[in-house]
C-alpha cells in the first residue's frame, strides 16, 4: 500500500514549464518584477516584506518550508551591475530576511545562495535574487534520494502568515 504525497502547487509550475517549452521560451517570466510592480497582490504572491527598494517573499517552489527569495525592485542580471548603494541595500534585505527566518523558524542552519546566469542555474537570469533556505538535521531524507521529491509540510499561505506574524 502506498501513501499519497500531495503537492498541488507543483502542477502550476510544471504546466508553466511545459507551455514555455512548447512556445520556445527560455524560462520563467520575471515574477519578481511583476510582484514588485503589484504591491496590491502581496498577500497572494506571498510577499512578506517590502520597502522602497526591494522585497522578501516565499519561494513558490521551495526546497524546504520557509525558503525565501530576496530581490531589489530594479532588475539587473548580476550583482556587479548594481551600484555600491544598491548592493548595500540588497545585502541589508538579505540580512533582514535571515533575521526574520531565525526569529520565525529557528532553523539549525541556513543555505544562502545567488545564481548568476543560466549556466549557474539562475531561473530568472535577468533579475538577480538571493535564496535563503532554512535547514534542520534530517530534513533531507530518502524522498529526495529515491523519489526525486521533497516533502514540504506547510502550505505557502500558512508559512507566509507565520513570517508576517513574526516579522521584525
Amino acid at each position: 500500500m502506498h501513501d499519497a504525497l500531495w503537492a498541488p502547487w507543483r502542477l502550476q509550475y510544471l504546466q508553466h514549464l511545459d507551455r514555455d517549452a512548447r512556445e520556445g521560451g527560455a524560462g520563467l517570466e520575471d515574477f519578481l518584477s511583476h510582484c514588485w510592480h503589484a504591491p496590491q497582490d502581496d498577500l497572494a504572491s506571498h510577499v512578506i516584506y517590502r520597502d522602497d527598494h526591494g522585497l522578501i517573499m516565499l519561494n513558490r517552489y521551495p526546497y524546504a518550508n520557509g525558503h525565501l527569495l530576496v530581490a531589489l525592485g530594479d532588475a539587473r542580471p548580476t550583482l556587479l551591475e548594481y551600484d555600491g548603494e544598491q548592493r548595500t541595500t540588497f545585502w541589508t534585505l538579505v540580512e533582514r530576511a535571515l533575521n526574520m527566518m531565525q526569529q520565525t523558524l529557528d532553523p539549525q542552519g541556513v543555505n544562502l545562495g545567488i545564481n548568476e546566469g543560466e549556466a549557474a542555474g539562475a531561473g530568472l537570469p535577468g533579475h538577480l535574487h538571493a535564496h535563503l533556505v532554512p535547514r534542520w538535521h534530517g530534513d533531507v531524507n530518502f524522498m529526495t534520494t529515491t523519489a526525486g521529491a521533497r516533502v514540504i509540510p506547510s502550505t505557502l499561505d500558512d508559512m507566509a502568515q507565520r513570517f508576517r506574524d513574526g516579522a521584525v
